[in-house]
């Protein structure tokens, strides 16, 4: 006990302590806890000490107190078993869909306000004018009626346009990435991409062993121009992956001369650039220049989908490129994706009449609503202990712990209340981001954020130093 006390404050080692007879008690019945005397006595600390570490367990619904007899351990849900202790992705997703779960983990922005009622609306709209219509001619790319739509999208000029030839849809974005690092013959090829990342991205890239360079963002979302130009030079980097506007999760957009100065660079070696515009649609600002505008388009491969701003009855996933065109074509054929041609109708007619666009306003500003909520709350309930980056879009807060801490044993303590987290760490393959955390203001569950907020900022003070 004295050797936990040396290691942060005394409430914090009686907490531990707590938590530690609570987990080797038998969870089929309810235990009764040492009196505060006894274990006032027992840890050599004072009453008001063991008093304060009970108040925090009974607020996290761990002990509850009986008038005249003392504390008694609550029985917690059993977690669900992951599979691999050590793999924290995989303890995310699982718990994430346990019942009764506060979410705080996941990045799905259309859930706040979706557009499937419309969509399927639609749909059934173009299947009762066409009910009989014979079997289409195969399109194994994409219905040409959204992939026409989707290239006006992206046209801002005649160097900058794209025709529906150009674009790729698939049932998922997962399954188009996988295609293209097919295609790109990726495999124990390098990459180097902007760091933190998309966990998807980060495991694929992983699966496909592509060798993975991190080059990190800078406070105000931009990148080093000179720690690129020396990984360029010194690194046979096959693809650079990039975003597009909106760097998630880190939430900021990068400088304009930045992006400005990176096109350059990568065009004076002449790297092929995927950019990322998954996330650029919910940029505070909508109107804001992409990285494309100053790539080569002929270098250049865009990859998005459809589910964040409309919502799960619309999982495509595209990619644009000039291109490739006979691999991307016969790769698309080989993988034989089944997907509705009235229901990628319905979304380019959803696009076509400025619907979506009408929705992403409504949806960028539910969002800045909740991100700025949340961010309320931190500010209020951990002060100085944490360091946010102010979000510029997105459903998503990034934030870090002044104090080094094991993020990942804060991960399993808020497992244990029913709240689910996203440690850094799974942003990175490189072990970076060990002490921060993403956190979501959309948790469609019982659980009041305030109440929620409060048990992250008991866990980060409790957690012990990584």
């Amino acid at each position: 006990m004295k050797a936990l006390r040396q290691n942060g404050f005394a409430y914090q080692a009686v907490y531990r302590y707590l938590n530690l007879l609570i987990d080797e008690s038998d969870s089929d019945r309810t235990v009764r806890l040492p009196s505060l005397r006894h274990l006032a006595d027992r840890l050599n600390v004072s009453i008001s000490t063991i008093q304060y570490a009970y108040s925090l367990l009974e607020k996290e619904g761990r002990v509850f107190s009986v008038a005249k007899s003392g504390y008694y351990a609550q029985t917690a849900p059993s977690l669900i078993s992951t599979g691999s202790a050590d793999d924290l992705l995989e303890a995310v997703y699982v718990n994430a869909r346990r019942a009764g779960m506060c979410v705080l983990s996941a990045d799905d922005p259309a859930s706040l306000q979706p557009l499937d009622s419309p969509l399927l609306m639609l749909e059934r709209e173009l299947l009762r004018q066409y009910p009989r219509q014979p079997l289409p001619q195969m399109q194994p790319c994409g219905e040409l009626e959204l992939r026409t739509v989707l290239a006006a999208r992206y046209t801002t000029c005649a160097v900058n346009g794209w025709q529906a030839d150009d674009v790729y849809i698939g049932a998922d974005l997962r399954g188009v990435l996988e295609i293209l690092i097919s295609v790109l013959q990726l495999r124990g090829a390098t990459v180097l991409i902007e760091s933190p990342c998309d966990w998807m991205i980060l495991r694929l890239f992983q699966a496909f062993e592509v060798q993975v360079i991190e080059l990190p963002l800078q406070t105000d979302g931009g990148l080093d121009p000179q720690r690129l130009a020396s990984l360029l030079a010194s690194e046979r980097v096959g693809l650079v992956v990039l975003s597009s506007v909106l760097n998630m999760p880190h939430g900021s957009i990068s400088p304009q001369a930045n992006r400005q100065v990176i096109a350059q660079l990568l065009a004076n070696h002449g790297t092929w650039v995927l950019e990322n515009d998954s996330c650029s649609e919910l940029a505070d600002v909508p109107h804001v220049q992409r990285l494309r505008e100053w790539v080569d388009p002929d270098r250049l491969l865009i990859f998005s989908a459809f589910d964040r701003i409309i919502g799960a009855e619309a999982p495509y996933g595209f990619v644009l490129s000039r291109q490739w065109r006979s691999e991307l074509q016969r790769y698309f054929l080989l993988r034989s994706f089944r997907l509705s041609a009235a229901r990628q109708k319905a979304i380019a007619r959803l696009l076509a009449s400025g619907r979506v666009d009408q929705h992403l306003q409504v949806l960028r500003r539910l969002l800045k609503e909740r991100r700025t909520q949340l961010i309320q709350l931190l500010r209020e309930r951990l002060g100085e202990a944490v360091q946010i980056i102010d979000p510029q879009g997105g459903a998503t807060v990034w934030m870090h712990s002044v104090r080094p801490v094991d993020m990942s044993e804060v991960f399993h303590g808020l497992l244990k209340q029913q709240v689910v987290i996203a440690p850094g760490e799974l942003f990175s393959l490189n072990g970076h981001y060990a002490h921060h955390l993403r956190l979501s203001p959309i948790c469609h569950s019982e659980h009041d954020l305030a109440t929620v907020v409060g048990l992250v900022g008991d866990a980060l003070r409790l957690a012990p130093g990584g």
